[in-house]
Order: structure tokens, then C-alpha cells, then sequence
């Protein structure tokens, strides 16, 4: 197995690695699911503690696990045969960084196997590395250690293209998800929180949003429509940190996009909630005012959310 540099393969809490399984599959993501505590899952925890009546923490404490443990037979890994059809790619190796230069490329697929299978269970390319070790054998037919990220059903709806179940079922995303009644993102904490008809919260995300140069922008809007798998608009005079002599380009769809495999619209002109070709930076980076998630946490709320869903953007 092709492993990152020695010095981001580190032991993995299997303990921490099972909160973090039962938290994304109940809806509280916690990001990446690597075994090891940070922000994203202390988020997570809160909003699961919030939705539970519990006392908010951020803590796995002992009221949180006891309100896990009707859960617990979702176990924090399974071995899986890697397929054939995953192993065959297509991959896009050597992949510029350059907007322009991926313009003129059909797709932005995965570099390699490798970060394809981390993106398809929730996870990073160290954290694969260290459940299996360095000398594991890649490809098609190796048994591998994955955290659980599988879904609990695929049953996708009838009227979402071939193509987007496609994805959907490539990143492991369950295909029964609550209706939004609204959505607030939460430049306080960092995450979005989505809400049913009730009012009570049912699923949180780690979300990066803004930046100095580009904030977030705050407000009442609401969500426009949905673009899967989309093409990028690359625009420099929209975008304050692009090199200004780049001309605009469409850059091609993929998993690797600065969008990622899905664009949901809101009503400000220019803005989005979409996904991203980096998971392990959201909640960390900056973006250029849009609210980024991971593509698998964008695929599953698009599943929430519809034409004229309430979307509140707050500090």
C-alpha cells in the first residue's frame, strides 16, 4: 500500500473510531472517521447531545454512551474484498492544481486507489495505512480493513438519475434521510445543522464557510435547486484569491472538482453549499465564502433539501 509520509500514520482509537461510526450513521458527522478526537467530532457530539436532551458536552461521557449503546453492533470496521470495478479507476494521475489546466481535462477523477477508497469509507489514506500497514497489498481481490462507513440502505429514489445513484452508492451515503424543514449554518461553531418539521434537529455537518476576504454571507436565502455532479465555473473576477490573468473556464465534473459531486444553490447570486477534493480540511481551511462539506456529507443533504428549503446563514 502506498502510505503517506511516516509522520501522519498514527495508532487509531478504535473506542474513538466507534463514536465516530454510530455518530455518522445517525447523522451527526464527525468528518473523517480516523479514530482520533479534534473539533469535528467534539461538533458532532454536541449536536448529537442536543438532539437527545442531553447535557451538551462535547464529551464522550457516560450519559452519551449510554444513549450509543443500542447501536453498538454497528461495528467501527469491516474487512471487504476491494472489487474489480473499484479498482479500474478511471484515476486522473498527474492531476494539475491549475483551474486552467483542469479545464482541459474530460474529468476530475480520484488520483489513485488509494484516496479513492478513503473518500468511499469516510476516511483518510493515513488511516487506511495504519488499520492495514504499510506492506498491505492494493487492488482488485486484497482484503482490507475499512471503517464502517457502509450504508444502512441504498434503496436511492426512482427519479435520481443512473449517474448520481451511481454516486451516491460510491460514497456510501444512505438513501433514507429526513426532510428538511430548514437548514442554519453556523459560522460560530463551524457546522450545519439541518432541521425537520418539528424543529428538532436531525443531522449536523462540518462545514468550512468564508474566509476575511470572502465572508460568509450572513442572511436569510433559500435553497435554489441542485446540481449533481457538476461543472465548475471558473471565474477570476469572482474570486479574490485567483491569479486575475487566468481567463474563465469550465472545468470538467469528478470527485476531485473544488466543488466536489454536488452544487446546491442558494438564492445569493454566486453562492453555494457544495462538496470538496481535500475532506480532511473542512472545519480547518478557508473557502472563498461558499459553505464546503465533504462529498459525502454534500451528497447525503442533498438528499434533505428541496427547491425553497429555508437556509439561515448566522455568526
Amino acid at each position: 500500500m502506498a502510505a503517506p509520509r511516516a509522520a501522519s500514520v498514527s495508532p487509531i482509537d478504535m473506542n474513538v473510531l466507534h463514536v465516530q461510526v454510530i455518530l455518522g450513521k445517525l447523522g451527526f458527522s464527525p468528518g473523517v472517521l480516523d479514530g482520533k478526537r479534534g473539533q469535528s467530532l467534539t461538533a458532532a457530539l454536541r449536536g448529537f447531545q442536543e438532539a437527545r436532551g442531553l447535557k451538551v458536552t462535547g464529551e464522550i461521557d457516560p450519559a452519551t454512551l449510554r444513549e450509543l449503546h443500542p447501536y453498538r453492533a454497528w461495528r467501527p470496521t469491516r474487512e471487504l474484498i476491494v472489487a474489480p470495478s473499484t479498482a479500474k479507476g478511471p484515476f486522473t494521475n498527474p492531476f494539475p492544481d491549475d483551474p486552467v489546466a483542469q479545464s482541459k481535462l474530460s474529468a476530475l477523477n480520484y488520483k489513485n486507489l488509494l484516496e479513492k477508497l478513503a473518500e468511499q469509507f469516510h476516511t483518510t489514506p493515513a488511516t487506511l495505512v495504519a488499520l492495514n500497514g504499510r506492506d498491505a497489498r492494493l487492488g482488485a481481490g486484497a482484503k482490507l480493513v475499512f471503517p464502517n462507513a457502509l450504508p444502512l440502505s441504498r434503496d436511492y429514489p426512482a427519479d435520481l438519475s443512473d449517474q448520481w445513484r451511481a454516486t451516491l452508492g460510491g460514497l456510501n451515503v444512505t438513501a433514507d434521510q429526513p426532510e428538511a424543514a430548514r437548514i442554519v449554518v453556523d459560522k460560530s461553531d463551524g457546522v450545519l445543522r439541518v432541521y425537520d418539521k418539528a424543529d428538532k434537529l436531525v443531522a449536523q455537518f462540518p462545514a468550512t464557510m468564508g474566509s476575511s476576504s470572502d465572508p460568509l454571507p450572513l442572511g436569510k436565502w433559500t435553497i435554489k435547486g441542485t446540481a449533481y455532479n457538476p461543472t465548475w465555473s471558473y471565474n477570476p473576477d469572482l474570486l479574490k484569491t485567483a491569479d486575475q490573468s487566468d481567463p474563465k473556464v469550465e472545468v470538467p465534473p469528478g470527485p476531485n472538482s473544488p466543488v466536489g459531486v454536488v452544487w446546491i444553490d442558494i438564492s445569493k447570486p454566486h453562492y453555494g453549499i457544495h462538496g470538496t477534493n481535500e475532506p480532511s480540511t473542512i472545519g480547518r481551511a478557508e473557502s472563498n465564502g461558499c459553505i464546503r462539506l465533504t462529498n459525502w456529507d454534500a451528497a447525503r443533504l442533498s438528499l434533505m433539501v428541496k427547491p425553497g428549503t429555508p437556509a439561515l446563514f448566522q455568526a
